[in-house]
């Protein structure tokens, strides 16, 4: 198996990073218009292409696909076989270091812990960057990547794919036409985890096998002994990697709130779940956010408003509202309820479907931007070609895509929150949190933060005994790394810009 040793200094040194807000354009760019023309294809290369950034990069099959990098070529063979022209890469940072100034942009579906570090490098090279959502693993991280965005004036998008849909730009549409009035509340759910969660980390090692690079895999986390549990895909269930059902699906789920809402930061967060431990994620969880008052959109006035979060099975109890048989769960993703001063409006995952409870269908004439395939319910396609396009254009003339990242990053702010709340759960409070400086602000210097190490339970002769062994930390350090991660010796992410 290929090693590589290449740091982020050697390959942004050898590459040459680019100044700030100039972009590397290859040699088929016509010269001096400062755009690709759109009959010109960009250079793509994909990090983390088992799974669903195989899907990706098939929706990008209409460019050059010119390098492949994943920490598991068994998982990734499907990907290499329909791309075999594309090289073939362990670390992106030695893709980087060889290939940088040939590739255009970058297609990012590795593990949540990974997306931060390998966007930011690629947009310090002047790349294009889409990346799965959720865009990052902490609060800190997304500010990184919006930061950076701004900076470089790359093209950008999160893989929120619903986001490209004519469900939410009709929901928004007929929201901002205030037609179900003032919105204080909303619901939004979804059925998931399906994979493991609220589990221990397991006691047996495993060999590595020949087909994986387990220290890349690992990466800017703490490392750990391998076993087959972690990856592919079930890295979602456990903190060190992935953000569980919330982060998951949040992104998917309240992306038509968000947007819709206007929301920014929140004032105050709180989350409840099943057992939560220091390893992975739990069974179920609910938060509830409170944000403030806005400033009225178009005809919406934006009062005070309370989003509340369900999974894991959790739904909400509106026995007085919603229509008796009502499955929450019809497209088997999830959905939002809009509580409104004149009708309250429901839609599922996405903004898919939306409908007013009262059966009224509104005469709102659609005037957003729709995007070429849109009108199929999450299509892969339609989200990474309007990226695609955004590339080709200039950063002056530029339409962005709707979940670039000055959107997609501070809506990850908000879904990392959450994940948050759940965290610190056992403070028994609501954080009040300061959105400008990224801190909670009502931990007391020497609060205590109590979360369940192993759970020791066992009936013996017909009695049950509870010997659970707590770990214990301060809450403010402990909050401070949720929110900004310590990376591993050797994986250091690039300094925020000013």
């Amino acid at each position: 198996m290929e090693q590589s040793n290449t740091s982020r200094r050697q390959f942004l040194k050898k590459t040459g990073a680019v100044s700030a807000g100039i972009t590397i354009l290859p040699g088929s760019v016509v010269s001096g218009l400062g755009h690709k023309a759109p009959s010109d294809k960009l250079n793509i290369a994909g990090i983390g292409i088992g799974g669903k950034g195989h899907i990706n990069l098939r929706g990008m099959a209409t460019e050059n696909i010119v390098a492949l990098c994943d920490v598991d070529w068994k998982y990734a063979a499907g990907c290499f076989e329909s791309f075999p022209d594309a090289k073939r890469y362990w670390d992106y940072r030695k893709m980087f270091d060889e290939m940088g100034k040939s590739i255009d942009a970058v297609m990012i579906a590795t593990a949540d812990h990974t997306h931060a570090i390998s966007a930011a490098d690629a947009m310090e090279l002047g790349m294009h960057v889409y990346c799965q959502k959720p865009l990052t693993h902490s609060v800190y991280e997304s500010r990184l990547l919006t930061k950076l965005a701004e900076k470089h004036k790359v093209a950008t998008q999160m893989g929120n794919q619903g986001n490209s849909g004519d469900g939410v730009r009709q929901l928004c549409e007929w929201l901002w036409n205030g037609e179900i009035g003032e919105i204080t509340e909303v619901h939004a759910w979804t059925d998931r985890p399906i994979w493991p969660q609220g589990i221990e980390r397991p006691e047996k090692v495993m060999q590595v096998p020949d087909t994986l690079n387990w220290d890349l895999f690992i990466g800017p986390a703490p490392m750990r002994p391998y076993h087959e549990i972690y990856t592919p895909w079930n890295w979602r269930g456990w903190w060190d990697f992935g953000t569980g059902a919330f982060g998951d699906m949040a992104c998917h789920v309240l992306d038509p709130v968000y947007q819709s809402l206007k929301l920014g930061y929140p004032e105050k967060i709180r989350g409840s779940s099943t057992m939560i431990n220091t390893e992975s994620a739990p069974h179920a969880e609910t938060v509830e956010f409170a944000f403030p008052m806005r400033e009225k959109y178009k005809e919406l006035e934006l009062p005070p408003v309370k989003v509340h979060w369900y999974d894991g099975g959790l739904l909400p109890n509106h026995t007085g509202l919603l229509p008796q048989g009502e499955d929450l769960m019809s497209d088997g993703l999830g959905g939002c309820l809009f509580i409104g001063s004149k009708d309250t409006l429901m839609c599922d995952c996405g903004g898919y479907n939306p409908r007013l409870l009262s059966g009224r269908v509104p005469e709102v004439k659609p005037y957003l931007r729709r995007i070429p395939g849109g009108d199929v319910v999450y299509n892969d396609g339609p989200h990474e070609q309007d990226w695609i396009r955004a590339c080709k254009e200039s950063p002056e003339n530029r339409v962005n895509p709707t979940s670039h990242f000055g959107f997609s990053g501070p809506f990850t702010e908000m879904v990392s929150l959450g994940v948050l709340a759940i965290r610190l759960q056992s403070l028994n409070k609501a954080l009040d949190w300061d959105g400008e400086n990224m801190r909670v602000t009502n931990i007391g210097e020497n609060e205590e933060l109590r979360v369940v190490e192993k759970d020791n339970f066992h009936v013996k002769d017909g009695h049950p005994t509870f010997e659970r062994d707590y770990a214990r930390f301060n809450a403010g350090e402990a909050a401070r790394k949720y929110i900004e991660h310590t990376y591993r010796e050797g994986w250091k992410l690039t300094d925020m810009p000013t």
